[in-house]
């Protein structure tokens, strides 16, 4: 005879939970997820907010590590409500924090602070003030002078764009004598040239973002490139590519993981 694993009463003959027992767990689990998330912003009364949060996850059989993560997904929840409009607000930011400190949720341990902190520098750009909300330790570039880091990340894959030159249509002209026991066919000997463009990874390493220039660290290439030196942006869903503006410059493309952010950071730095 088989046990439920929610409520511990008999379950029956190869059988593990209640259909009813599992129904109520997974409602539980639906009703925290969205009481977390609905309580973002205003006054909320967070004390009042984890004793509902108790009481569900007692009447339904949902354990205290269950708990911890659906405060979680709650949180990511409401950090996705804020940036329905793709602006977080100070307001919003603040109601964030808020709710962070209240559930003693971390860098380390809750995925939306990224979005958090990436929203609230976002704002501070486009408001016209140069944010200072990173700590860099071991920053492998060397800032000129009243330039200021912004941002950085790391394991960022780029690209360039190389032109391969390949010949196509063998020799098959008539042979002439030139000297003894030398020949020489008058049809060329590679045929005619054929030019392929290709985007090819080049390194992979570490990008700052500064007030004044885009920096690039890798084992094979190291570089910065000034704001005014670019004629064009390019947004991608995982980075953002950009133009020089050097007749023998070629597209660079750097694949940082978040293009929403990297993009709309880069070109309202470069307006600054």
């Amino acid at each position: 005879m088989g046990v439920c694993i929610f409520c511990g009463g008999k379950a029956g003959l190869f059988r593990k939970e209640h259909r009813e027992c599992r129904a109520r767990y997974n409602e539980g689990k639906s009703q925290i997820v969205d009481i977390v998330s609905s309580s973002v912003g205003g006054d909320t009364d967070y004390a009042r907010i984890t004793s509902d949060i108790q009481e569900i996850a007692s009447e339904c059989c949902i354990s205290e590590d269950q708990i911890d993560q659906l405060i979680k997904n709650g949180g990511n929840k409401a950090v996705d409500a804020a940036f329905e409009d793709d602006f977080l607000s100070k307001q919003e930011e603040e109601d964030l924090i808020r709710f962070m400190d209240h559930f003693s949720l971390k860098q380390d341990n809750f995925n939306g602070f990224t979005r958090i902190v990436k929203g609230a520098i976002l704002r501070e750009v486009m408001e016209g003030t140069l944010p200072n909300r990173m700590k860099f330790v071991d920053i492998p570039f060397n800032l000129m002078k009243s330039e200021q880091l912004v941002y950085a990340f790391n394991d960022v894959d780029y690209y360039e764009q190389k032109t391969k030159r390949e010949y196509v249509g063998g020799s098959k002209g008539v042979s002439v004598r030139v000297a003894k026991g030398v020949y020489f066919r008058t049809s060329s000997f590679r045929g005619h040239p054929i030019e392929r463009t290709e985007t090819i990874h080049t390194d992979t390493g570490v990008m700052g973002i500064t007030n004044k220039h885009i920096y690039f660290f890798g084992p094979h290439k190291q570089f910065r490139v000034k704001y005014d030196k670019i004629i064009a942006f390019t947004p991608y869903t995982d980075g953002i590519g950009l133009q020089r503006d050097a007749a023998t410059a070629k597209p660079q493309t750097f694949s940082t993981g978040d293009g929403w952010f990297t993009y709309n950071l880069i070109v309202n730095l470069s307006q600054m």
